[in-house]
């Protein structure tokens, strides 16, 4: 039981914490039925991102067994064989089913359903094309913060989605870059990588940085968020933002770090403090007035 618990990769689910991103901004996060709807997504997405995690390593079988760390997985390492792992895929899978029920809402199943077919895409064959498997990676992230939405029924900023959009492709681009700087044999690890170079990557790893910022920073400051916060101080949350920002990149750039974000983030003092600032000036400011 214990190779299928790893098989899910639980620490994982901690990416799944974006859909609570449109349930914070929207003022809702301290009632009832919204936060429960939320948490029932973060499990619907979770159960889904745990399939995906299955199907991705029976694919990557074979390749991640001559990976410095991944060779340890258990369907790489042998311990769990590719047919009981598609079994427990399937299961997975069926376990969905009833949630979907119990979510009641179309619009959200079908961005699971979409989420789930275009990794297992991505893990067949759209991680070999040079672009575009970054886009796959960052579409993930887009819609957890879409399903977010969808499932309590709120409206996002177009400058919030922008800045999703920004950082999805920031963190597949860092991830890339972490692949790249630490794995010696390309063609055997995974030939996509041939067509990355760490000038390019340090190029649009820039450009997306900068978009996180200035999208972020545009969206503070905008009408419509000084009107639903109800305060013009929102825009000192971009200091953590930007510190984030530039904390990952010395990371992955200088530590060797950041092919899996979790470990990077969960790992590192200055980030968790800087996260944990960030939560509590956004929630202070965003809530300020809510019970006044």
């Amino acid at each position: 039981m214990k190779n299928y618990f790893r098989l899910l990769r639980i620490p994982d689910w901690t990416k799944n914490i974006f859909v609570f991103v449109p349930l914070v901004f929207s003022k809702h996060l301290f009632e009832v039925s919204y936060f429960n709807k939320t948490v029932l997504a973060f499990l619907i997405f979770s159960l889904a991102a745990s399939f995906v995690y299955v199907i991705n390593d029976l694919f990557d079988a074979e390749k991640d067994s001559i990976h410095s760390t991944k060779k340890n997985r258990p369907i790489a390492s042998g311990e769990i064989s590719k047919s009981n792992a598609l079994i427990f895929a399937l299961f997975l899978f069926a376990l969905l089913m009833p949630l979907f029920i119990l979510a009641n809402n179309l619009v959200f199943v079908i961005i699971i359903l979409a989420y789930i077919l275009i990794n297992y895409f991505y893990s067949k064959t759209l991680k070999e094309v040079v672009i575009v498997d970054i886009f796959c990676i960052a579409i993930g992230f887009m819609l957890r913060i879409i399903s977010g939405a969808v499932i309590i029924s709120v409206e996002i900023s177009n400058w919030l989605i922008l800045t999703t959009l920004f950082l999805s492709l920031f963190l597949a681009v860092m991830k890339r870059r972490a692949e790249v700087a630490s794995i010696e044999n390309f063609a055997l690890q995974r030939k996509v990588l041939q067509d990355y170079s760490l000038n390019f990557i340090d190029q649009i790893s820039a450009i997306s940085a900068g978009g996180v910022i200035i999208s972020y920073a545009l969206y503070t400051v905008s009408d419509r968020t000084e009107i639903m916060f109800g305060s013009k101080y929102f825009f000192v949350t971009t200091l953590f933002v930007v510190f984030g920002i530039f904390r990952y990149m010395f990371l992955v750039f200088n530590k060797k770090v950041g092919e899996n974000i979790v470990d990077a983030l969960s790992k590192d003092k200055p980030m968790i403090v800087n996260l944990i600032l960030y939560v509590i000036t956004a929630l202070i400011i965003i809530y300020n007035n809510i019970y006044v």
